[in-house]
């Protein structure tokens, strides 16, 4: 540690300079940094609906249908005319409509009603479109600017050009909400108004670092992209705070600024690096997942903590160093009380929220377990243009969504007799094979590519399925689970369905169990740094309690009003609130058990509160703000439930770590003794023996201190 802050207070400028350059470096690379917006391609290798999508991209030149375009007030031959016109815009894979399906020179009377209904209603037109991957943006602009703006363009490849426009925005916007509320908070917390800058600077330039390195990964998705650098910013922010309070106090022993800073480096870095630790582990659970949006998520936010960790103990150093007497001089007065006594207001709360915390336990587990997920990343914001045409279109021709089978080839009659028995299932709007499209009269070698190759490559045939469910829910997957079932009844497991429905009915079964394992590393792993840390049996289980109580809270009110949401906001906020607001609890249980040497309990928990309140309290907004900062600026749905949980969660944390833990260390203190490695707590003296009533327990103890205090003044 000696050679460490030796280095860092001798060589700063270098150590700058280092930073600095990088910085830029980054801040450049990160514009080169690949954003992936499809979710389903971080659906795993062995994944049915990843298998099918292979087999679809290795056997059929067109792919299926992804957009949805409503040509309004057209007749069936005008309807044809922009069918065509349609096709030609650049991007677009194929065009599918009403004249596929039945012979439209015929009276639509002969046809089937819900067939023609699907495509052709009150003189408007519903094509379904397949726009290449990788073309979405300019793609979707192209056909709006080609339909005007009377007519409609939604679904999966609009929702993602979309998301696609607003990623940048909405980071971008994020962090002009966030950046000023969080100096905010920094200038109510500290001493001088140069600070905070200092604070900004140095997880700045940790978050540059990280968005920069993400160009050796080839491509992030764009979740991780939208959320990792304001979790960075919020969860790192405490160790930048810790060295800068570490350095202001060894100041007023030491007379050399080097000096203070090396003392302030050799106390900080052990802390810090335990902090860290703990967030750290979480987020590595994430990479566990085999859903691979959790491995992208996890590595990046782990490598922010690492690089928030580094540019902290050294960047930061070397910068006061160089700007300390900025410090000096910007210096005002405290305006945030010091919450010394915080302990006689929060005593007032401990009994009602213990109680609280007992009665409300168990149903909290319970309904968390019984959440509901939202498993697709579609934005459906009706503040922008894809949702509000979505609805709009739902209003004219209802929900529907697209599902293929693939299945082998060679078999026509077989191939009927599935396509007829698809048609029986509940919520199947129409079948599109070459069976009950062409006939089996004509050959297939016959035709041209064009009506041939959308239902026929060398090895499979592809059955094209209208439904009229949303994307998914109870009703969309049960539809799935029927056409998967019906299909194995004909071909086994040579049967595969994709699909938005199908590939998010996979992603379910997937992230369910994902979901137990995640939770189960995280909690493991951050038992035994706390075993480790604390070397004792009881308290790892009372933090983690602590901790992991207020997680069932937050994830259990979403069942209890009867909402869902997104998978990825349940697993990300399990982890990071995990992660991050146990920190609230080790500092305060290790203040507790530094002050319990030398006192009796209550004193012990009476200073400890006081001390950390202010820490716990400045960490605590602003990791709440974050939360609420992403919420309110995120039009994807996955990003602002993030938002929302952190938001909400870091306020559950907040009030157990500082009005249900106390009341824990005290009721068991006995018990941490007695199971703690070399503990060397005070015998408690007769007025200290436990008092029920908590309201009227302190005045003793607080006499006490208030003497200790005017003794050393």
């Amino acid at each position: 540690m000696d050679r460490i802050a030796s280095f860092i207070t001798k060589h700063r400028k270098i150590i700058l300079i280092i930073f600095s350059v990088s910085a830029i470096i980054c801040a450049i690379l990160q514009l080169f940094v690949t954003k992936n917006y499809d979710m389903i391609d971080y659906l795993p290798e062995e994944a049915q609906s990843t298998k099918a999508l292979n087999i679809m991209t290795e056997e059929f030149t067109q792919s299926m249908p992804n957009t949805s375009v409503l040509i309004k007030n057209v007749s069936l031959m005008e309807a044809v005319e922009y069918k065509k016109q349609l096709a030609a815009i650049d991007g677009v894979s194929s065009v599918l409509w009403l004249d596929d399906m039945v012979d439209i020179k015929q009276p639509l009377e002969m046809s089937d009603p819900d067939t023609v209904d699907d495509f052709y209603k009150n003189g408007n037109a519903l094509f379904s479109v397949t726009i290449a991957k990788g073309t979405e943006k300019e793609t979707c602009a192209a056909i709006r600017k080609f339909i005007g703006e009377d007519n409609l363009l939604a679904g999966e490849v609009p929702d993602l050009a979309t998301m696609q426009e607003n990623t940048v925005t909405e980071v971008m916007g994020a962090m002009f909400i966030l950046i000023p509320a969080v100096l905010l908070i920094l200038f109510l917390s500290t001493t001088s108004w140069f600070e905070p800058v200092l604070f900004i600077a140095t997880i700045g330039i940790s978050i540059l670092l990280n968005m920069g390195t993400n160009v050796f990964l080839g491509e992030i998705s764009f979740m991780t992209g939208s959320i990792s650098p304001i979790l960075q910013l919020a969860v790192s922010l405490d160790y930048a705070i810790f060295l800068l309070h570490s350095f202001s106090d060894n100041r007023k022993k030491y007379a050399s600024v080097d000096e203070a800073m090396h003392h302030a480096i050799k106390a900080s870095i052990v802390t810090v690096a335990a902090s860290a630790l703990t967030t750290l582990f979480g987020f590595i659970a994430l990479m566990f997942m085999k859903f691979g949006i959790g491995a992208d998520l996890g590595l990046n936010l782990a490598k922010g903590i690492i690089l928030s960790f580094i540019t902290t103990m050294i960047f930061l150093p070397a910068l006061t160093l160089s700007v300390y007497k900025y410090i000096d001089k910007t210096k005002h007065k405290q305006f945030m009380p010091s919450f010394t006594n915080i302990n006689r207001v929060l005593s007032k709360f401990a009994i009602p929220v213990v109680a609280l915390v007992i009665l409300l336990i168990i149903p909290g587990y319970l309904g968390q377990r019984e959440t509901g997920f939202e498993y697709g990343n579609a934005s459906s914001s009706k503040s922008n243009r894809s949702g509000l045409d979505r609805l709009e279109i739902e209003k004219e021709f209802g929900k529907s969504t697209v599902m293929v089978l693939l299945v082998p080839r060679g078999d026509v009659a077989k191939e009927q007799n599935l396509a007829k028995d698809l048609n029986e299932i509940p919520h199947i709007t129409s079948v599109m094979s070459y069976s009950n499209t062409v006939g089996t009269a004509i050959p297939p070698e016959y035709l041209g590519e064009d009506i041939a190759g959308q239902f026929y490559s060398d090895h499979y045939a592809r059955i094209i399925l209208y439904t009229d469910t949303v994307e998914e829910g109870d009703i969309a997957f049960n539809t799935v689970e029927k056409v998967q079932n019906t299909a194995k009844t004909y071909y086994g497991d040579s049967a595969y369905s994709l699909g938005q429905s199908a590939n998010l009915f996979d992603m379910k079964n997937i992230v369910t169990k994902d979901n137990t394992m995640v939770n189960l590393i995280a909690i493991i792993s951050i038992f035994l740094v706390l075993l480790f840390s604390f070397k004792s049996l009881t308290l790892p289980f009372i933090l983690l309690i602590t901790i992991e109580a207020g997680i069932w809270f937050n994830l259990s009110m979403p069942y209890f009003v009867g909402t869902t949401i997104s998978f990825i906001g349940y697993l990300v906020l399990s982890t990071v609130q995990l992660g991050a607001t146990v920190d609230y609890a080790i500092l305060l249980t290790d203040r507790y058990l530094t002050h319990r040497k030398e006192n009796s309990k209550r004193i012990a928990i009476h200073q400890a509160l006081g001390e950390t309140f202010k820490s716990i309290l400045v960490s605590a907004a602003t990791l709440s703000i974050a939360g609420f900062t992403l919420y309110v600026t995120s039009t994807n749905s996955s990003a602002a439930d993030i938002g929302m949980l952190l938001c909400r969660g870091t306020i559950f944390s907040f009030i157990m770590v500082t009005c249900f833990l106390p009341a824990m260390l005290l009721t068991f203190d006995q018990v941490i003794a007695k199971t703690t490695y070399k503990s060397t707590f005070a015998k408690a003296k007769h007025t200290d023996e436990p008092i029920l009533d908590m309201n009227n327990s302190m005045h003793v103890q607080i006499t006490e201190i208030n003497k200790k205090n005017k003794s050393k003044d």
